[in-house]
């Protein structure tokens, strides 16, 4: 499968899915075969999973996207946020395979990256485009936020280890004393449906305003959508006081500053090292670059 982009085949490897690489080719003529749609041109920026154009038999646009199997069960979750969200925040699911992995939804527009807007705007786009995803979910057996919260732990103390420590040991102390907190917070009355992964490139126009695609989807404290917000762009942190886009994103949402700055905190280191592992660079380097001189500036550290 040559058309698969390189950021994917290095995700394959680290999470151990060489054999759903080498079965790509096979995959994707099923599902064509089976769902009867024609697959075309294949989208460069997919991280972790074989994402593509798709056009239906009565001519209909849409996109297949077969997911990676990894940690979570990533497909189980993508599935039960779009059958959840039906079209409101995130894109419509069409048809879905959680053996395959393989979901077919609704094809959108450019996405907030390609639009090049201003950082506030982007921020104000996101928060209103995630809080249309956030509603009550109980019983719907996705991951829950302190769930999410102890691997995410787990995955920053092994990845680091395993990287030869590429940020500071003070930054990756910090992500696991926000991780526990955050862990200690969760409350299942108070969970909500998350879509897990908002950023400028999951987010795409829409006929009438945006949607999310690529949810991660969790059972959690809203304020962890807001976390994304906080990993991304993490030089633009430095200038000035970095606690002030928490405090901005929570003026906006409603939501509380210190659950987004924690979550932030930790979603920057995780990813960083998962990023320096499959080599997205220069954003990994930049995440744990930021994370570090955000520890060396965090007071209230020293007394964890």
């Amino acid at each position: 499968m040559n058309r698969v982009p390189p950021v994917v085949r290095n995700k394959a490897a680290v999470v151990g899915a060489e054999e759903w690489l080498r079965g790509l080719d096979a995959l994707v003529a099923g599902v064509e075969h089976d769902w009867s749609i024609v697959v075309g041109r294949v989208y460069p920026d997919a991280t972790e999973a074989f994402v593509a154009e798709a056009t239906l038999a009565d001519g209909t646009p849409a996109v297949l996207k077969l997911i990676m199997p990894r940690d979570l069960d990533a497909a189980r979750g993508e599935i039960a946020v779009l059958r959840l969200a039906e079209g409101e925040g995130c894109a419509r699911l069409l048809r879905d395979d959680l053996d395959r992995g393989a979901v077919l939804s609704e094809r959108l527009d450019r996405s907030l990256h390609d639009l090049e807007l201003r950082i506030a705007r982007r921020h104000e786009i996101l928060c209103a485009t995630a809080g249309r995803v956030w509603r009550p979910a109980p019983d719907c057996g996705l991951t829950t936020g302190a769930e999410k919260g102890r691997w995410l732990a787990e995955a920053i103390t092994r990845s680091w280890e395993a990287l030869d420590r590429p940020c500071s040991e003070r930054a990756v102390g910090y992500a696991l004393a926000c991780a526990a907190r955050r862990i200690a917070a969760h409350d299942d009355e108070r969970a909500v449906l998350v879509h897990g992964d908002v950023h400028q490139w999951n987010t795409l126009e829409a006929a009438s305003g945006f949607k999310l695609v690529d949810p991660d989807g969790l059972l959690a404290e809203a304020e962890y959508d807001m976390g994304i917000v906080m990993r991304e762009d993490p030089l633009e942190l430095l200038d000035g006081d970095p606690q002030e886009r928490a405090r901005a994103l929570a003026a906006r949402t409603g939501l509380d500053a210190t659950a987004i700055w924690e979550w932030g905190a930790v979603e920057r280191v995780s990813t960083g090292l998962l990023g320096t592992a499959i080599d997205l660079q220069p954003a990994a380097r930049e995440m744990l670059e930021v994370a570090d001189r955000i520890a060396v500036s965090i007071r209230s550290f020293d007394a964890e």
